[in-house]
């Protein structure tokens, strides 16, 4: 007769990895949708220079030169996403399973692993479509990878990009090539909380990003980007949990949030995005 071998479960659920989120890093939220579903930016234009008459002979009424009128239009920038989820979890199942299937870990693991990294996924393509350069698709190597980032930030100087604050985003096989290159010294010098967030050095100045390739478009190199290019906001963000609502014993997990990014026309110039072919 064989001889049945006891089993038993332990109160220890086996989580998957996950990453915290990037956006906050290289995006900025200064503008307000409260109210709106879409806000309007102004976008001013500036007078050309001129040599100034000073005797007052030339063809111009106005010794500083012809009176130019100013632009003004606008860039709009609509929310366009607005995603949710929703969960039940009997009660008796969370008592059988000691308490595994609880609301509100359940809810703290839906954020982790789903809504986190599909906002991460959009915003990063989303600055990806949008940068203001876009190298030809090439593939990085060892020899080629110091040229290509120092090049690439070369660019944003030329652009007048801000100095301060500019970040590289890469993924784990090019952080890879980048620590093998010889001509590369970064600065690993980081504190916790950076690193925690994904921030594992500095390279000519750029604060380097380590993302998850499945986070990223297909064929992604790397990304220079400054957080003023971009803007990332969430607008909305409700987790309820209701207990015992109707038709149900136990708890019923809702959530909706609310977001988009774009990238601000006079500031696409603070992109670069490198693909590989």
């Amino acid at each position: 007769m064989a001889i049945e071998l006891a089993v038993q479960y332990q109160p220890y659920t086996d989580e998957l990895f996950s990453t915290e989120s990037k956006k906050e890093l290289i995006t900025n939220d200064r503008f307000s949708w409260a109210g709106a579903t879409s806000i309007k930016i102004y976008r001013v234009g500036v007078s050309p220079m001129h040599d100034y008459d000073r005797t007052g002979d030339g063809p111009e009424i106005s010794r500083y030169g012809p009176i130019a009128r100013l632009t003004a239009d606008t860039q709009e920038v609509p929310l366009r996403k607005d995603r949710s989820f929703t969960s039940a979890i009997d009660r008796l199942d969370s008592d059988e399973t000691k308490q595994q299937l609880a609301a509100a870990s359940a809810l703290a693991r839906q954020l982790r692993e789903a809504a986190i990294p599909e906002i991460d996924t959009y915003v990063l393509a989303e600055m990806c479509q949008h940068a203001g350069t876009v190298a030809t698709p090439a593939a990085l190597t060892v020899s080629n990878i110091f040229n290509a980032i120092t090049d690439a930030n070369t660019i944003l100087d030329d652009a007048e990009v801000p100095e301060g604050g500019r970040i590289l985003v890469t993924t784990p096989k090019v952080y890879l090539l980048m620590k093998k290159s010889p001509d590369i010294i970064m600065v690993t010098d980081t504190s916790d909380q950076k690193r925690m967030r994904g921030v594992v050095g500095n390279i000519d100045g750029l604060e380097v990003v380590r993302v998850p390739e499945n986070r990223l478009p297909a064929g992604f190199g790397f990304m220079i980007a400054h957080p003023v290019a971009a803007v990332a906001p969430v607008k909305l963000e409700s987790y309820i949990v209701h207990e015992n609502p109707p038709f149900i014993n136990g708890s019923l997990l809702e959530g909706r949030i609310a977001y988009d990014c774009h990238v601000l026309d006079n500031k696409a110039k603070a992109i670069y995005y490198h693909p590989q072919s």
